[in-house]
């Protein structure tokens, strides 16, 4: 089995490619490389797409690579390959995206990606540092992991999903922020697992063995 990591100058590659690569060698959960290449991407059995920065910035790079999205599209949308986002490759998953400009996303999960504005105008934005997680809905992704349990976040907007039943857990910010998404064969976490010690190194693994 191969998993593949995009890599399109937007994301933080190293720390999450030495966090699959770990549970991969733990858990036998097959290959694990960073490429650009579409022929990787196309012969890959999951993907997964990490994203740092601005959703506008993050969908112009992906789309400056030739044929990378398509390869991407093609083989989660056309053959039902397994697919994470992480961050930014989360939020590209939504109907489209308000920072900055509007944006169009690759619409696979729809809604809209929000700035982030909490009830208690003394919290900051960026969202920034630990947060308990709090389970919308049961998911193989989230096997072993419960409510309470804590995930690194770094971020200043938040897809807000129209189908409530495509959120599968979100956090308290003074108002509630979508932390984890999915639908098929496609998923999401606005958190960083590779940065989110047990709890995101789990979720890793249920990745890795997850059959939509």
């Amino acid at each position: 089995m191969l998993t593949v990591l995009v890599d399109y100058d937007s994301g933080n590659l190293h720390s999450a490619a030495k966090a699959f690569e770990r549970v991969a060698a733990e858990t036998g959960g097959g290959q694990v490389i960073v490429s650009a290449r579409p022929e990787d991407v196309a012969r890959a059995d999951r993907i997964v797409l990490p994203g740092d920065g601005a959703f506008p910035a993050c969908r112009r790079a992906l789309l400056a690579v030739p044929g990378l999205f398509e390869a991407i599209d093609e083989a989660v949308t056309a053959r039902g390959r397994p697919f994470l986002g992480i961050c930014i490759g989360m939020q590209m998953l939504a109907t489209r995206g308000l920072e900055y400009e509007d944006t169009p996303g690759f619409d696979w999960i729809a809604g809209e990606v929000v700035r982030i504005t909490p009830a208690d105008p003394r919290l900051k934005v960026p969202h920034m540092g630990w947060n308990d997680l709090v389970i919308d809905h049961p998911h193989p992704l989230l096997a072993g992991v419960n409510t309470g349990e804590h995930a690194y976040f770094v971020h200043s907007y938040h897809f807000r999903v129209t189908d409530p039943a495509d959120r599968l857990a979100h956090v308290d910010y003074a108002g509630d922020i979508t932390a984890i998404v999915a639908r098929g064969n496609v998923a999401g976490t606005q958190f960083h697992p590779e940065k989110s010690q047990a709890t995101g190194l789990r979720l890793i693994a249920n990745f890795l063995r997850w059959r939509p």
